[in-house]
């Protein structure tokens, strides 16, 4: 749990960078972490690294950030570019926030969306939005603490044509 009156942490020499094919393994090694915790989601590694390998090739709409610390990747996130309509402009959401076990509690999330955030800025990408499973309730300080904004959105999903 996040704590307002902890000192802070030294953040360890991190490198934020677009992630690479030859990050897939450990990226899908981030996701199961993830995917353990919310409760909308399974393990499914063949899935997970076809969705990774789609976001790669898609330079135009999408991008995979991470965080590689003495070359182990401990933390990322997934952009993906959009048009919006309330905007007037280009949005993205950001999927797939991970920061692994380990590593958590000392700024590394918050660099990494510092980081996807300023990205977006220089790219015109006007807004932000993401989505927290409720039973993951660390992904919710964390946001708040970042100043995100709940909205009044339900998501609704309906699966087609699944392999």
């Amino acid at each position: 749990m996040y704590n307002n009156n902890a000192p802070p942490r030294q953040l360890p020499e991190v490198v934020i960078r677009l992630a690479r094919k030859s990050d897939l393994e450990a990226l899908c090694n981030l996701l199961a972490q993830l995917f353990s915790i919310e409760v909308d989601f399974e393990v499914n590694r063949h899935k997970q690294l076809n969705g990774l390998e789609l976001l790669l090739q898609d330079t135009s709409h999408a991008r995979v950030f991470v965080v590689e610390i003495k070359h182990q990747l401990v933390a990322m996130c997934t952009l993906q570019i959009v048009v919006s309509t309330a905007s007037g402009g280009q949005s993205a959401w950001l999927e797939d926030v991970i920061v692994e076990q380990n590593f958590r509690h000392q700024g590394i999330g918050t660099a990494l969306l510092n980081q996807v955030m300023a990205w977006c800025e220089k790219n015109q990408v006007h807004r932000l939005q993401l989505l927290a499973d409720e039973t993951n309730p660390q992904a919710g300080v964390f946001y708040r603490h970042g100043s995100w904004q709940a909205t009044q959105l339900r998501v609704w999903r309906k699966t087609l044509n699944e392999k």
